[in-house]
C-alpha cells in the first residue's frame, strides 16, 4: 500500500482518516449489501463489526461514507477507513490480577473492576482484560495441562462486553464450541443479566420498560442516542426493563434487565427518559440534576462524585446454560467498594442538615 493510499482526507469533516482496507468490486458481482460483502471478503472480522464501522462513518464507497445496507455494484471502490493509524492488536500476556468467579474446561466467569478496558482499541492497546486473560490462560492450573489457549483466536474469548467504567460479571469461552453455544444464547435472549444503577431523579412507578433504537450521535461520535428508525435506519432496536430497588431523595437505585445488548444501552436509555446514571460524564450524570440549591448540598454531591468517580453501573447477575453439561448456572456479584460506599452515604442522607 502506498503512502497516498494510506492517507485519506474526509472532505466533510476535514479529519485525517487512515485506509485499513480497499478493493474494487468485480465486474460480475451482483448487488449485495455491503456489510455482507465485506464480511465475505475481509478476514478476522464479523458482519456486526462492519455494521458498527459503517454506523461510525468508516465504510466508504467511491469517496463517500455509506450505510451498512448500501448495495455494492460492479466497479465500486470500497474503503474501510480508521480515524487512527493501523495498530497491531496482537494480545501478549500481562500479569494483571483477575477476580475469577468460576472456571472449568469450557468457560470462565470474571468480576471485572471499573477502569479496566475489556478489549484493545484506539488509545488502549495494552493493559486490557484480554491481556490479563492471555496471562491467566498461560498460568492457570486448569489450562496449563491442556492444549494452549490462544486469546488471539477469534473463535474463543469474550462472549459479551461491558464498558470500561462499568464493573461486574463477564463471560469468556475457552473453546470454539463453547463460544458458539454461548453466543447463540445471547442472540436468542435466553441468558439472564441484570445490572444495578444509581440514577438521578425519582419514579412514580415501581417498574417500566424503555424501547428505543440506538445508533451513534451524529454530533458526537463517542456517544449514542435514541433515534426514530425512519430518521436513522441503521439504528438498532434496544429494550431495557427496569424496576426500583431503593428510593432516596433525588436519586434512585434501580435494577435493569437487558432484552438486547447494545453499546451504552442502559446509560442511553435512562438518560433518554430523564434519569441519567449518577456520575455518568458522557450522558449528563455529572451535573446536579435534582435536589437543593444550597452550597452544602452542592458539596455533598461533589463528595459523592469523589466516592464513586464513574457511572454507577454494575453488572450484578449473570445466568446461562452450560454449553457442555446443560446445567443452568447463575452468578451474583456484590457491589464493589466504591458503589457500596456511595449507597451507604445516600442511605445516611438527611436533607434538612444541608439547608
Amino acid at each position: 500500500m502506498t503512502d497516498d493510499q494510506l492517507q485519506m482526507t474526509n472532505s466533510v469533516e476535514d479529519d485525517l482518516l487512515w485506509e485499513r482496507w480497499r478493493c474494487e468490486v468485480d465486474s460480475g458481482q451482483g448487488k449485495q449489501r455491503i456489510d455482507k460483502y465485506l464480511a465475505d471478503h475481509m478476514t478476522n472480522t464479523s458482519r456486526n463489526r462492519i455494521q458498527t464501522a459503517a454506523d461510525a462513518g468508516n465504510v466508504w464507497v467511491n469517496g463517500n461514507p455509506v450505510a451498512s445496507n448500501y448495495r455494492v455494484k460492479p466497479g465500486d471502490v470500497i474503503q474501510v477507513l480508521l480515524d487512527h493509524e493501523p495498530h497491531d492488536f496482537t494480545i501478549t500476556p500481562e500479569n494483571i490480577p483477575l477476580s475469577v468467579v468460576y472456571e472449568d474446561d469450557d468457560l470462565l466467569v470474571v468480576n471485572k473492576p471499573a477502569g479496566l478496558v475489556v478489549h484493545p482499541g484506539h488509545g488502549n492497546y495494552e493493559h486490557t482484560l484480554l491481556h490479563a486473560l492471555a496471562w491467566h490462560f498461560t498460568h492457570s492450573p486448569l489450562t496449563t495441562n491442556h492444549s494452549p489457549i490462544d486469546i488471539n483466536d477469534p473463535s474463543i474469548g469474550l462472549v459479551h462486553r461491558i464498558d470500561k467504567d462499568t464493573s461486574g460479571l463477564l463471560l469468556i469461552a475457552k473453546t470454539p464450541e463453547a463460544k458458539a453455544h454461548l453466543a447463540k444464547q445471547f442472540f436468542d435472549h435466553t441468558t439472564e443479566r441484570t445490572y444495578n444503577a444509581l440514577v438521578w431523579g425519582t419514579f412514580s412507578e415501581e417498574s417500566g420498560t424503555i424501547v428505543g433504537a440506538l445508533a451513534r450521535d451524529n454530533r458526537d461520535r463517542t456517544i449514542y442516542r435514541v433515534w426514530d428508525p425512519e430518521e436513522c435506519p441503521q439504528a438498532k432496536e434496544a429494550v431495557t426493563h427496569w424496576r426500583v430497588l431503593e428510593r432516596f431523595p433525588y436519586v434512585t437505585l434501580v435494577e435493569c434487565r437487558l432484552e438486547t445488548g447494545r453499546t451504552h444501552q442502559i446509560r442511553v436509555h435512562m438518560a433518554h427518559i430523564g434519569h441519567p446514571l449518577f456520575a455518568d460524564e458522557k450522558y449528563g450524570g455529572c451535573e446536579i440534576r435534582k435536589g437543593l440549591r444550597t452550597q452544602k448540598y452542592r458539596q455533598y454531591i461533589e463528595n459523592c462524585f469523589a466516592l464513586c468517580p464513574r457511572q454507577v453501573l454494575h453488572a450484578k447477575t449473570l445466568g446461562f446454560t452450560h454449553p457442555r453439561t446443560g446445567e443452568r448456572l447463575f452468578f451474583d456479584s456484590p457491589w464493589p467498594e466504591d458503589i457500596a460506599a456511595l449507597i451507604a452515604k445516600w442511605r445516611a442522607y438527611e436533607p434538612n442538615t444541608l439547608l
